[in-house]
């Protein structure tokens, strides 16, 4: 059934969540920054990286789950990339897509929620690529070690019901988020059948079924 209260509790709980390990390494840092110079030179070094880590994640999320309906050029698409969890391992390729791409705001807030659910989709890192002629439609592809979409994926784009009844806890959010966003704002998502997906090998990158975001024109 749908439960509109149960997904605010686990935005919350998801942004809490986020938003608290960066907090914890700032504050401790600052707090060996107090104990004494000897060690303040690199913990002030850790605080300001956590501090602007944190910076990028707010700005990301701000962005992505209460956006204010702006557009979104490529630019502000690769900063606002660098607040992904685990940016530092992830790649985001843009070069498949027109330099003077401006993304509408409904496909902008959710292209963002699938770089979430992307990054989350690639635990050892990897690359993020996005394609698309003329910004109407935006292919999403993942390539990386261990590269995999949620199981449940595929039935919450395809069931709303299935999306609602998917909302079991903050780790398993995002999957059917963007399915529940996109049925809102009427872009649709797809996950594409590709058969020259490569099959999953120990220490080998792989890349999964790619998604396609495209306008609904019949939302």
């Amino acid at each position: 059934m749908d439960d509109p209260l149960r997904l605010s509790e686990l935005l919350s709980s998801r942004f809490s969540h986020d938003i608290s390990g960066l907090l914890g390494t700032l504050m401790g840092a600052l707090e060996l920054a107090m104990e004494g110079a000897r060690v303040s030179s690199d913990a002030l070094a850790a605080a300001a990286e956590a501090g602007g880590e944190l910076n990028l994640r707010l700005q990301l999320l701000r962005e992505a789950w209460a956006g204010d309906g702006a557009g979104l050029d490529l630019s502000r698409l690769d900063a606002l990339a660098r607040g992904l969890p685990g940016a530092h391992r992830l790649d985001l390729d843009l070069s498949a897509l027109p330099a003077a791409t401006v993304l509408p705001p409904p496909m902008a807030r959710v292209l963002l929620n699938v770089l979430l659910l992307a990054a989350e989709s690639l635990p050892r890192g990897g690359v993020i690529g996005l394609a698309g002629a003329d910004g109407a439609d935006i292919l999403v592809t993942i390539i990386g070690l261990r590269a995999a979409w949620p199981a449940g994926l595929a039935e919450c784009l395809a069931d709303e019901q299935a999306a609602w009844a998917a909302l079991n806890g903050p780790r398993g959010l995002l999957a059917p988020l963007v399915a529940l966003l996109s049925r809102r704002v009427a872009v649709r998502v797809s996950l594409l059948l590709s058969s020259g997906h490569l099959p999953a090998r120990r220490g080998r990158r792989i890349s999964a079924p790619p998604l396609l975001l495209s306008p609904d024109n019949a939302g």
